[in-house]
């Protein structure tokens, strides 16, 4: 058993059968009380994230995850299907337990998927993720002149992105996986 004052962001914590993962924390001490942890856990089941403050004399249990950098493959209509690339194992993971990131996933990305007791119990994705634009309508003269214009533009892998008028069918750009936006355009 491990005191609240051990929690480390992205740790796993068993908390009434259920496995969260430490989102954020923040160790508060006030001058009146005990000491606590405010934390940020995101149920790695449901989805769902919950704060809650722990105090320093709780007893928490820390899960053994191992991350394997793994490649994309494909999918089916309930399953992702990941590649340990060094040992050739394959992995299925349930639609439901990537239902956040799956939308960014393309044949051959690699991702981090984390293992408890062998079994897979989420992904991450790395900060950002080079797509072609697949498709986007061609900016009209003079649509630029009040500066920053953005559209829609589809990615290779079906994405809608919102990029500047600049961007064009075919070019590389750079996606930013935390918040879904455009990042930047990729030199040739």
């Amino acid at each position: 058993m491990a005191s609240p004052n051990d929690i480390k962001k992205g740790m796993i914590i068993n908390r009434n059968g259920s496995l969260w993962s430490v989102v954020d924390f923040q160790r508060v001490s006030p001058g009146k009380g005990g000491s606590f942890v405010r934390t940020k856990m995101k149920n790695l089941k449901t989805g769902k994230v919950n704060e809650e403050n722990l105090k320093a004399s709780e007893q928490l249990t820390f899960e053994d995850v191992s991350n394997k950098k793994m490649q994309f493959l494909f999918n089916d209509a309930s399953f992702y299907t990941f590649m340990d690339t060094v040992t050739y194992e394959q992995v299925a993971v349930a639609t439901s337990e990537i239902e956040d990131i799956k939308k960014f996933l393309k044949e051959g990305l690699e991702v981090t998927i984390s293992m408890h007791e062998g079994n897979p119990i989420a992904a991450s994705l790395p900060q950002k993720i080079q797509y072609t634009v697949g498709y986007t309508e061609s900016a009209e003269k003079g649509d630029t002149a009040s500066g920053n214009v953005l559209k829609d533009a589809e990615m290779d892998n079906g994405l809608i992105v919102r990029v500047p008028a600049f961007i064009h069918q075919g070019d590389e750009i750079m996606v930013n996986t935390d918040s879904g936006e455009y990042s930047e355009r990729v030199s040739k």
